[in-house]
């Protein structure tokens, strides 16, 4: 099974915008998902955040401290763990990756406003690259709309 690792850099909306929506698409496809971010802090933040992004949306999610971390669609951490058996994997603030090849999909999301975080990404792209993987760049628009850059 190949693995497509894609990197989305975020220029006009924030992450809280941009992440729910990629999500929902996930969800649609029935894949289970597992975000990783760089801090507990920034953790417990997105698990606030996708309670209330929208009052007419639901994505069904939690963390290790609600339980039954292997039944989560969704299952957000600050660590390399995936209990939900998840076939997507999205990296945001400059998560350190696991290794990527037990994924269908691998999601690196970072600002393209932030220096560090841009070198960042052409790290782990190039990593990426020499692992074989299949790999795509996508630059948010104006209108927070994804477009394919390489």
């Amino acid at each position: 099974m190949s693995v497509e690792v894609l990197f989305y850099q975020l220029m006009h909306q924030p992450l809280e915008a941009a992440l729910p929506q990629l999500l929902g698409k996930c969800l649609e496809r029935d894949w289970r998902v597992v975000v990783q971010t760089g801090s507990e802090a920034r953790c417990n933040a997105l698990n606030d955040h996708l309670w209330t992004y929208a009052a007419d949306a639901f994505l069904p999610h939690g963390t290790k401290a609600d339980g039954h971390a292997e039944r989560q669609p969704i299952y957000l951490t600050s660590e390399g763990d995936a209990p939900n058996q998840p076939a997507v994997r999205f990296l945001v603030d400059r998560a350190v990756p696991p290794a990527l090849a037990d994924y269908t999909r691998v999601i690196f999301m970072f600002d393209g406003n932030d220096p560090e975080a841009m070198q960042d990404a052409r790290v782990r792209w190039k990593e990426a690259k020499a692992e074989g993987f299949e790999v795509t760049y996508w630059q948010q628009g104006q209108q927070g709309n994804w477009e394919r850059k390489a």
